[in-house]
């Protein structure tokens, strides 16, 4: 017979849904909400550093414009939302989210504790699109682009993600990017072909910023700087 806390230590499931890429999976575990797609682990709320990272090093790649705007690829648990709203120094934020499932869990389901005040912000705005249509299609420009929507380049969630680490796929992203604007890439581990794509790509002052874990690989968020 299990022990009590085996049993409470079974991840809940809190929402089940197909997707148009797959099914996406909202449990708990514990304290812990972690959001499954395709029964592959995405992220979970116990920690954030690396995901608030990615905003504040994309702020810091930018001179002094004033009221720069920021695009976040990825909804996720909402830390990164969340950091960007908190921030005074945004003119605007931009979230684009492919899933529908994630959204609603946001605005009235378990992740609106994290994510209720960035979402009642009037800098904010959402975008139910898919993240590498919508920086082929789209007119709008921005000083900030913050990518988060895989693994990595190199660990990506559905194959249709992969295009956008090529040089192609980066072409479209400096596309959408103001002149001198910052494009920011979150990885679980850092990747030094994918900073010789970025060179290619034709952004500048390429680095990597790595968030030290307890164990492990760091996970780490590349920088390029579109010229101008």
């Amino acid at each position: 017979m299990p022990h009590r806390h085996d049993i409470h230590d079974a991840p809940q499931v809190l929402d089940r849904r197909q997707g148009p890429h797959g099914e996406v999976v909202l449990r708990r575990h514990g304290e812990l909400l972690q959001i499954i797609a395709n029964g592959c682990f995405l992220m979970d709320t116990s920690d954030g550093r690396s995901e608030r990272l990615l905003i504040d090093v994309a702020r810091d790649a930018l001179d002094d414009r004033p009221g720069p705007d920021v695009l976040i690829g990825g909804l996720g648990v909402g830390f990164s939302l969340a950091h960007a709203a908190a921030d005074p120094r945004w003119g605007g934020v931009t979230i684009v989210e492919r899933e529908r499932a994630v959204i609603d869990w946001h605005l009235d389901g378990p992740l609106s504790a994290l994510s209720a005040d960035a979402l009642a912000d009037p800098r904010t705005r959402v975008l139910e699109a898919d993240l590498v249509a919508y920086v082929n299609e789209t007119s709008d420009t921005y000083d900030a682009l913050c990518l988060d929507i895989d693994n990595g380049p190199g660990w990506t969630v559905t194959e249709d993600n992969d295009s956008l680490y090529s040089e192609a796929g980066l072409a479209s992203c400096a596309r959408v990017l103001r002149p001198g604007g910052v494009l920011a890439v979150w990885s679980a581990q850092p990747s030094p072909e994918f900073e010789g794509t970025l060179r290619n790509a034709g952004f500048q002052r390429v680095r990597t910023e790595e968030v030290p874990v307890a164990r492990g690989v760091p996970d780490v968020v590349h920088l390029g700087v579109r010229p101008g």
